[in-house]
């Protein structure tokens, strides 16, 4: 399954949800920023070639809603509501991270 995490900045939650869950069995993670000055912005190809996103806040999900066609259905695309309030690899936002992430794909296994 690709997974695609999305925040702003693609400098702290993304990139940290995709060290996270790089080595997942089965699972192939990438993250991407919506302003286009991340390292790696939101493009239509990374949007249309996930099985899943999982979006930091309710805005970075609507943007990807309104902007991109091709992309999963949007009971894929999952906001996680977590603020821009931590660094990266920060030890609360990786346990947020595994608790809530890792219960939508056993979710979605179902």
């Amino acid at each position: 399954m690709r997974i695609l995490f999305v925040c702003t900045a693609n400098k702290l939650r993304s990139p940290t949800a995709e060290d996270v869950f790089r080595d997942y069995p089965g699972i192939e993670a990438i993250s991407a920023g919506t302003s286009p000055e991340a390292p790696r912005p939101l493009t239509k190809e990374l949007v249309a070639s996930a099985d899943m996103i999982f979006a930091m806040e309710t805005h970075h999900r609507e943007r990807i809603r309104k902007k991109f066609k091709q992309r999963p259905p949007d009971n894929m695309i999952v906001t996680l509501h977590i603020p821009d309030e931590y660094e990266r690899g920060d030890p609360e936002l990786v346990e947020l991270l595994e608790d809530r992430v890792t219960l939508r794909l056993l979710e979605s296994d179902d």
